[in-house]
Parts: C-alpha cells; sequence; structure tokens
C-alpha cells in the first residue's frame, strides 16, 4: 500500500498483523486475495503475495521436490473443526500447545504456511520439518523472501505457542530479515517498533542498494502520514492489529 493510500488502511489489516491468543484475526479476507502455492498444491491457498514468494523462494532451493505444502489459510470453521478432533484425540494439553483458538489462528490470514518433507505418513499438525538438510536450507533462506520461522524455542512464553518448525509466516522485506538476525518474535518487534515513532525517528536498515527507515505510528495519528510519497521515496503500511501501523519507506542508495 502506497503511504497515499495510508488513510484507507485498517490496523486490522496488511502483512504485519499481529494474531494470537490476545489478538483475534479481525480483517475480512476474501478467496479473492488468496492464490494456490504451486500447480501442484492447488487446495493450499495464500495470500497473492505470500505465495509468490513462496514459490520464488522454493524456486532458488529447488524445494517443492522435497518439501510438501502442508496446510495454508483456513476458514475459522476449519480451524474449529481441526481444533475440535485434536481435542478427542490428542487431549486438551497437546491442542493448546500446537493448536490456536479459532478466531486467533495466523492461518486465518492467508500469510502463514506449514510445510512438510515429502514423508508419508504426513503429520498434519506436527509436520516434520527438522533443521537440517532442505529444511534447513530453507530455512536459511527464508528471510530473504520475507518469511520467518514464526514459533522458536525458548520463546513459548511470549508467543503463547510450543515450538513449531514447520510453521512460517509472512511478514515481508526487510522486517523478516530483521526479526531474524534479532531473534525477535513478531510480538517483541511490535514492542521494539515502538521505540521509533513516525516523523521523531526511524529505524534504518540498508539491504543491498536499499535504504529502509521503518517506523510507529499510532492509530489516532493516521492522518499525520504524508498525502503523497516524497519524490524517489517508495512506502508501504501495515496495521498491527492493535492499536496502530507500521510505516515503511525505503530508497535506493542512488536517490
Amino acid at each position: 500500500m502506497e503511504l497515499s493510500a495510508a488513510r484507507n488502511c485498517s490496523v486490522y489489516s496488511g502483512s504485519l498483523i499481529l494474531i494470537n491468543a490476545a489478538h483475534p484475526y479481525r480483517d475480512t479476507l476474501t478467496e479473492h486475495f488468496l492464490v494456490p502455492v504451486n500447480e501442484e498444491n492447488r487446495e493450499v491457498l495464500l495470500e497473492r503475495r505470500a505465495a509468490a514468494l513462496l514459490d520464488r523462494l522454493m524456486a532458488d532451493i529447488h524445494g517443492w521436490s522435497k518439501i510438501l505444502a502442508v496446510s495454508g489459510w483456513r476458514s475459522e470453521r476449519e480451524q474449529q473443526r481441526i481444533w475440535d478432533d485434536s481435542i478427542k484425540e490428542n487431549g486438551a494439553a497437546f491442542t493448546q500447545k500446537y493448536v490456536a483458538v479459532p478466531g486467533h489462528s495466523e492461518h486465518q490470514t492467508g500469510l502463514a504456511i506449514d510445510l512438510g518433507l515429502r514423508r508419508n505418513p504426513v503429520d498434519f499438525i506436527r509436520p516434520d520439518f527438522p533443521y537440517s538438510g532442505i529444511c534447513q536450507t530453507f530455512r536459511g533462506k527464508a528471510a530473504r523472501y520475507g518469511f520467518i520461522q514464526r514459533y522458536s524455542a525458548g520463546k513459548e512464553c511470549v508467543t503463547g505457542i510450543a515450538q513449531e518448525p514447520w510453521h512460517f509466516r509472512y511478514v515481508g522485506i526487510p522486517h523478516a530479515e530483521i526479526m531474524t538476525g534479532f531473534r525477535l518474535t513478531l510480538e517483541e518487534y511490535h514492542s521494539f517498533l515502538k521505540r521509533f515513532p513516525f516523523g521523531e525517528r526511524s529505524l534504518v536498515y540498508e539491504e543491498g542498494n536499499l535504504e529502509f527507515e521503518i517506523s510507529y505510528l499510532p492509530a489516532d495519528a493516521g492522518a499525520n502520514l504524508p498525502p503523497e510519497a516524497e519524490s524517489g521515496i517508495s512506502g508501504m503500511v501495515s496495521g498491527n492489529n492493535t492499536d496502530g501501523y507500521i510505516v515503511t519507506k525505503w530508497k535506493s542508495h542512488g536517490n
């Protein structure tokens, strides 16, 4: 979304929205914005940009021959069915560790994907995605394409979800690289960005010939965004699903 369109941006939409037990998914996503992750897995859907970047990443590492897309977008009704089935089959303790409460699942955003090795049988809830081989190659390059491993070991008290090596979330560039480099969860990243209020100071990040400036804008200050992007500068705005927006601007070093 261009900066000039920010007034129409909802706090509850965008690639950086935070979905967890405390923050339900509030946006209305229609299937118009969803596409199959690839020709083989036409029933596994993702938001268009996330699907395109995932496919580029897989092409980079020749990943589709060994990696299977297990689960992408889910409706709240499907999430409820998975929750109920897991309660019956695995019990409440297991389900609360590995299955998000319906209405609070990242899968409802179309920005999350569960991946697994092509190995039968495939566990739908906990697919095998080890820290070795092609899976680790994927993990090592994920941030370059805008993806993070959402639930890591040692962060359970922050995310409320046990370690999930198979669950990846699209947050975009350069945010994935920053989070991965500093080992921040999405929860921690949003808290960190509030140190950079829009119009006062920015988090500056350089990648290649691009310089990014990232800042936080409270929801009630949305009108303070510039009506148009500055000359030579591009920008995107994402809601955080809580109380404001993340503003990302970038320019090439040649400008």
